[in-house]
């Protein structure tokens, strides 16, 4: 059997970084080393709870959790979610059903504060970021060579060929920090960019749902209705689709099994002003460079996929 693939995730911890994580505790090639938090759905402390939580309820409290930023780089205050990503993700992040079972409020660990970028620079790992990439802007200041070491990223962000979700161009973990995406794909860092050009091709529905209920564990009942708000919010603003995409989920499966996606090679910038901000788009000054940094996935075997997710996060519920 061929070496486990090990994990690094860095997580806003809204309802599709819980099922991203459930997909890679269900996933027999993985490995989970540890899960680095981040503001973006909720607060940095909201997604350390709500991932401690979600660890114990899928029997797995002994992967350690990390506190990353608390806010974008330049930023002066305290992030806050907007109130469009409450009604979203839910006042606590996980669709209300944390508020609505208070017995689950309090997870019995705490997160670190420290140790992940050592995590990141000492093993082998595969770093999947599916919010703001912010930690990791914060770990190349901190290790300037960790382009030349770390194996390709897959993060969930940006929008090529399609619009954005919180603006007409630009997507919401990019838009969360601009500055820190724009610093990590002119790094010189191997990234695939996991973005709304395949994520709004993979649906999950209603019937799906009621399978993870059906299991009658407290896990499938937990994320089916979870999941169920999510859908609620996009049966509201994106009636077409008929249920909810599965952004942070599909750069998780990429991550594992890069051949889900198809991608064009490019180099990528973001831009900082006006009312583009937060768009991702091709870098004229690097549009002829011979080697490209990125791949940008704009095909998805989203019938391959949705069999796989489904199976895996079944596995990781049961």
């Amino acid at each position: 059997m061929s070496e486990k693939i090990k994990g690094l995730l860095d997580l806003d911890t809204g309802i599709d970084d819980a099922l991203a994580l459930a997909y890679v505790l269900g996933s027999p090639e993985a490995e989970l080393v540890g899960v680095v938090c981040s503001y973006g759905n909720v607060t940095v402390d909201t997604a350390a709870r709500n991932t401690l939580l979600l660890l114990e309820l899928l029997g797995r409290p002994d992967i350690p959790v990390y506190l990353g930023a608390d806010r974008p780089l330049g930023a002066r205050g305290p992030f806050e979610p907007p109130a469009g990503v409450v009604r979203i993700h839910g006042r606590d992040g996980l669709g209300d059903v944390l508020t609505e079972n208070r017995s689950r409020n309090a997870p019995r660990a705490a997160a670190r504060r420290d140790g992940w970028v050592e995590t990141l620079c000492d093993t082998d790992v595969s770093y999947v970021p599916t919010g703001p990439l912010t930690n990791l802007a914060e770990a190349l200041k901190m290790t300037p060579d960790l382009p030349k070491s770390l194996p390709r990223v897959t993060f969930m962000g940006g929008a090529l060929c399609v619009p954005g979700n919180v603006t007409p161009c630009a997507e919401a973990n990019i838009r969360n920090d601009p500055e820190a995406a724009d610093a990590v794909l002119r790094s010189g860092l191997k990234t695939r960019m996991i973005g709304l050009d395949v994520t709004h091709q993979v649906i999950l529905t209603r019937e799906d749902t009621a399978r993870w209920r059906a299991l009658g564990t407290a896990a499938g009942r937990f994320f089916a209705d979870m999941t169920d708000h999510y859908i609620d919010i996009y049966e509201k603003n994106n009636p077409h689709m008929g249920g909810c995409a599965l952004h942070d989920p599909l750069a998780a499966a990429a991550a594992i099994d890069p051949s889900l996606v198809t991608c064009l090679p490019a180099n990528l910038r973001v831009e900082l002003d006006g009312p583009v901000r937060g768009r991702t788009v091709c870098d004229p000054e690097r549009l002829r460079d011979a080697e490209k940094d990125c791949e940008v996935a704009l095909i998805v075997d989203a019938p391959r996929f949705l069999g796989e997710f489904l199976a895996r996060v079944e596995r990781a519920l049961a």
